[in-house]
């Protein structure tokens, strides 16, 4: 080979550029196509032997593919597809044990995150069931794992998520017995790492169950197992030990937990708690600093300037209209409304303690909160510092602090007049009220609350189509102002729109579902509607969420008895009666009840009742009277009609029935009676006809009616049938002739005296003739006033 090689002549001086030109002809590739080694070479493997005296190792060229077949003119087939397709691969063995391990395992998996999904959609049962299939799948799992493989290729890591699973579905479900037990299998076994740490869990159960010192107990067995590595982990341990602390009255411990906290990292509900704490012990000075603390924790969120476009860029504009209300926003939103919760609370719980009286407790929490992060709440304060003044019952001091802030800012004077509106309405100024409110929304056009007092103040006025714009508006800018939605409900009511006012009650239950005033209005406007059957059912839905309302039961009684079923009706009625024993309408049905179903004995508890909260009203003592003379009680009946005439000694029904029964028992004093009667009857005759001549001649249609009042109450009684509701009035009493209606003082003006002076007196033998023959004669009165 080295006759290839030419080496540069030798100069006698060295030539820096010589050699540029030379080169060695085996780079020559132009001459290849004539150099005969080179294409002996390509068609041999003459141009890989080594030299001579060198043995060549023997190769195979067989195996590359190349055949003396190929040489011949056959296809280039290196990969053998010529061959067809090839063969299918070995299908699995299914009944293999390894292959019903694998299927069994990933079938836990499966019910193992069926369990988690349903846990999170609410399903708490469902949970439970899955987590205990996939516990007895996985104990399947592990038995066919040990027949198969040794125990350290049991996959631990499928049985520990089995059974935490398992243990967080019975907690769920308030089976904490069941919960326990797994933890502890968990916890006490040693080939599960940092298992120790779920004794954070048992101690939330503990907690759960009211048993504080078990959970105290096992929160700091956590809290040992943790490394200080995880601080995070480690305060949340910290602050559920200080919460249970309170809850037990510890309050000192309490203070100890959340002053390492706050030194160590600073927290809301830290900061809270510690404040709490102070207050129960009543350390004034701590209260304050620990106030102070709370103001300074920081919030960690962005400032609300990220959000406004700087420039008019649009792609500026577009990243910023992306992130205005994203997921990250609104947690920040939620972090800060938070924050102003707890100060807020804060505020307004030490404001009262820390100094001499509140109103200079909450100037002091006022200026530290204007020195703070949370400047913007400062005005909340005040305007809380107002209502504290109204719930204390000091009206002119709320005027005078929300007054205060009529020369600030739009939103904050917008606050002050819709309270001082609201105040003004409540006190029946509606002028001042419609001045504050058109303030409010004249500051802050997008206040619901404003137009809300707006309408109301234009909805006292009668003025309803202009109130429900203003409640439309209110719902516009705020579309849950619940107080808009209910008073354009009434608005529609006041305007017969029922169909209308339904529509907006039945939306406002969708929000607020256990509300009494609603399902009570959604009632009323059915019966409005004339659907008793609806009115009922709303009724029942009422009663279920306040029990002891005794308007809606005896709502409920009315509209059975209107219904005609009595047996439903009196069930209501005197469940109403049973809550409250005042209610006169209640008692006179339950009294007309008993004297239509012949239990005047029963009836006469309620007349008694009825005597005692009207005393003046005579109708409720004859009633008395009437029952002890219907169920046979003469002489209880004589002792109360004459009770009744010495406290209305004018009262025509009482002379009449005293006559009445004198006659009957033969008591002497019939005549007396009698005497008085005639003289009353005159005088009343006397008068009508005074009064008819005072109306030039007109006639006046109730005179006969007052003079006969026993036959017309009489006449107008009847038995009752199906679907008649017992009246509230006496004169439609079921099953009696008696004159109750004419009974009232406004029918016998007992200070009446004749200008013309006293009558004079008839003989007493045509008095006694006169009654035998106008009174006891007469087919008016009717055969049930004897005695039977």
């Amino acid at each position: 080979m080295m006759q290839n090689v030419h080496l540069a002549p030798e100069t006698d001086e060295d030539d820096l550029y010589s050699g540029y030109n030379d080169y060695n002809p085996t780079y020559d590739t132009e001459e290849l196509e004539n150099d005969t080694a080179f294409q002996q070479a390509v068609r041999t493997s003459h141009g890989r032997r080594p030299p001579d005296g060198v043995t060549r190792p023997m190769t195979a060229v067989r195996a590359a593919g190349f055949t003396k077949a190929a040489l011949r003119g056959s296809a280039f087939d290196p990969l053998g597809q010529s061959r067809g397709p090839a063969p299918p691969l070995e299908a699995k063995n299914e009944d293999s044990p390894e292959e019903k391990i694998r299927q069994l395992e990933k079938k836990v998996n499966e019910l193992v995150e069926e369990s988690c999904i349903a846990n999170s959609c609410g399903d708490l049962k469902l949970a439970l069931e899955k987590a205990k299939d996939a516990g007895r799948k996985e104990r399947i799992l592990v038995r066919q794992r040990e027949q198969v493989t040794t125990p350290e290729n049991i996959n631990l890591d499928l049985t520990y998520s089995v059974l935490l699973n398992l243990a967080s579905q019975y907690s769920a479900n308030e089976m904490y017995a069941e919960a326990l037990t797994t933890f502890q299998v968990i916890v006490k076994n040693k080939m599960f790492s940092n298992a120790g740490r779920l004794k954070v869990n048992m101690g939330n159960i503990y907690l759960k169950q009211r048993n504080y010192s078990k959970a105290i107990k096992f929160y700091r067995m956590a809290l040992d197992q943790i490394p200080s590595v995880h601080k995070e982990m480690r305060i949340k341990i910290m602050q559920n030990i200080g919460v249970t602390f309170i809850k037990t009255g510890q309050y000192s411990d309490a203070i100890n937990s959340f002053e390492h906290i706050m030194s160590m990292a600073p927290n809301l509900k830290a900061g809270f708690n510690l404040i709490l704490s102070y207050f129960a012990v009543g350390d004034r000075d701590k209260m304050k600093k620990a106030f102070q603390k709370l103001i300074a924790v920081p919030l960690e969120i962005d400032e609300d300037d990220k959000y406004i476009s700087p420039s008019d860029d649009p792609h500026t504009n577009l990243v910023i209209e992306a992130i205005k209300n994203d997921r990250l926003r609104q947690m920040e939103r939620e972090r800060k409304a938070m924050a102003e919760k707890y100060i807020m609370t804060a505020a307004k719980l030490i404001a009262p303690v820390i100094e001499t009286s509140f109103a200079v407790g909450y100037d002091w929490c006022v200026e530290v909160v204007k020195a703070s992060q949370y400047v913007e709440l400062a005005n909340d304060l005040e305007i809380n510092k107002a209502i504290t003044y109204l719930r204390q019952k000091d009206f002119n001091q709320a005027v005078e602090t929300l007054k205060m802030f009529e020369k600030k800012d739009s939103r904050v004077k917008s606050a002050a007049a819709t309270n001082l509106s609201f105040l003004y309405y409540l006190e029946n100024e509606f002028a001042q009220a419609s001045s504050y409110a058109d303030l409010a929304v004249n500051s802050d056009r997008y206040n619901p609350s404003a137009l809300t007092n707006k309408g109301n103040t234009v909805f006292a006025n009668g003025d309803y189509e202009k109130a429900a714009e203003f409640y439309k508006e209110a719902l516009r800018n705020d579309s849950s102002c619940t107080e808009a939605l209910y008073n354009i409900g009434l608005t529609y009511k006041r305007l017969n729109r029922l169909d209308e006012a339904l529509d907006c009650f039945l939306k406002l239950h969708t929000i607020l579902r256990n509300s009494a005033q609603v399902l009570y209005q959604i009632a009323n406007v059915y019966e409005l509607m004339e659907d008793p059957h609806q009115a009922i059912e709303w009724l029942m839905q009422l009663i279920s969420v306040v029990p002891t309302d005794s308007r809606a039961l005896s709502k409920l009684g009315e509209l059975y008895d209107s219904e005609g079923d009595k047996s439903q009706a009196f069930q209501y009625y005197y469940e109403s009666y049973r809550y409250f024993p005042s209610n006169i309408e209640v008692i006179e049905w339950l009294g007309a009840y008993y004297i239509d179903t012949q239990f005047c004995e029963k009836a006469i508890q309620y007349f008694e009742r009825a005597s005692l909260i009207q005393p003046t009203q005579v109708k409720w003592q004859l009633m008395v009277a009437s029952c002890f003379r219907r169920s046979g009680n003469y002489q209880k009946a004589l002792d109360t009609y004459k009770d009744i005439h010495r406290k209305f000694p004018e009262n025509v029904e009482c002379l009449r029935f005293l006559v009445r029964l004198c006659t009957d028992i033969g008591l002497k004093e019939v005549q007396e009676y009698a005497t008085k009667l005639k003289r009353l009857e005159k005088m009343k005759e006397i008068r009508e006809q005074r009064i008819k001549s005072g109306r030039d001649g007109s006639e006046g249609p109730r005179s006969r009616r007052e003079g006969s009042a026993s036959s017309d109450s009489g006449q107008n009684c009847s038995a009752s049938s199906k679907g008649e509701r017992l009246s509230a009035k006496l004169r439609a009493l079921p099953g009696t002739n008696e004159p109750y209606e004419s009974s009232s003082n406004k029918e016998i003006d007992a200070s009446y005296v004749d200008p013309l002076g006293p009558q004079i007196e008839r003989p007493k033998t045509a008095a006694k003739k006169r009654i035998d023959e106008d009174d006891f004669a007469d087919e008016e009165l009717g055969d049930d006033l004897l005695p039977e």
